[in-house]
């Protein structure tokens, strides 16, 4: 078996190649090793040397997730991780070829997020409360998660010096440090710049004058959990039982793009998704969508759920 000392030199080199050419962020990287520990917990136990596992020993490493319960998403991402790691070796020239080619994840059923109407989004913003001091930039916020489809961490990181709101775009920094132009609409741009008249007032602490994004009361630029609060805050405020997070912007921003009629390529370069098969979930949902539209609408069923004294909408 390899000794702790190899095995350590080995993680060292990986954790490079994950921040370096990989170019993950410091939690993407921290998941990543987390995960690998747990194969190597394993390998201890049963005493195989990680250099020389054979498919057979990922394989029932892998029935061992499923034994102790670990969700089918939770057993695809770690097993994600070991494929990751095993090419890893290979491209280093460590092992001669990867055990981890054939190790299959568990099949996960496609869950469609929810979405937000037009209508729902225009009352969430509606309900921001603008005698406040931070209700323009809350305004802001909301308009641009949707207007641009932003992940949470891209609007909180978001830059004075990514905006172009004159050419109509704004430079955004993705997952593994990726930029791309997105366009923003003009109500986005209109309720930044009401928003930026108040944003001078603000004390700003030195290191955060470029965020676009601040604390009124801190002086620095907002979080993930602040960006969370509020939108709980705003559901409870309008009555809303959908389950909503920062996330279900983006998914109704694409959702409605692809309603429109927007290249799906167009979406993925919008959304920043590294695969076209990200993006395709939005078509299974555009799919759900129209089944619910011929369900309610066409002749044959309206005549049979009449016949049946059924309800359409509950079908």
């Amino acid at each position: 078996m390899a000794s702790n000392e190899n095995i350590s030199f080995i993680l060292q080199r990986y954790r490079a190649y994950l921040k370096l050419e990989r170019g993950f962020s410091g939690n993407t990287l921290d998941a990543y090793l987390t995960d690998l520990d747990k194969l190597l917990a394993f390998f201890t136990l049963e005493e195989i040397d990680p250099v020389k596992a054979t498919l057979q020993d990922l394989q029932n490493f892998s029935s061992g997730l499923l034994d102790i319960g670990i969700h089918e998403r939770s057993q695809a991402r770690i097993l994600s991780g070991i494929r990751s790691f095993y090419r890893f070796l290979e491209l280093e020239s460590i092992i001669l070829q990867s055990p981890a080619e054939l190790l299959e994840s568990p099949q996960i059923g496609v869950h469609l997020p929810d979405v937000l109407s037009v209508q729902e989004i225009d009352s969430l913003i509606a309900a921001i409360d603008r005698s406040k001091i931070e209700g323009q930039r809350n305004r802001a916020i909301l308009e641009t998660l949707y207007s641009c489809g932003l992940r949470v961490s891209e609007l909180c990181g978001l830059k004075m010096s990514d905006l172009y709101l004159n050419e109509g775009f704004i430079k955004v920094e993705g997952k593994g440090s990726k930029q791309r132009l997105v366009p923003i609409s003009p109500r986005a741009i209109q309720e930044l710049e009401l928003y930026f008249s108040q944003r001078c007032q603000i004390r700003v602490k030195p290191g955060h004058e470029d965020y676009v994004f601040l604390s009124f009361r801190r002086g620095t630029h907002i979080g993930r959990i602040m960006v969370f609060h509020l939108i709980k805050e705003l559901c409870e405020l309008t009555g809303m039982r959908k389950s909503i997070s920062p996330h279900t912007f983006r998914h109704s921003f694409a959702t409605h793009l692809l309603e429109g009629g927007a290249n799906l390529r167009a979406i993925q370069e919008m959304l920043g998704h590294e695969s076209i098969a990200t993006t395709e979930i939005y078509t299974h949902l555009d799919r759900s969508r129209l089944r619910e539209e011929i369900l309610l609408h066409h002749p044959r069923n309206i005549k049979f759920f009449r016949e049946n004294g059924l309800d359409a909408n509950n079908s």
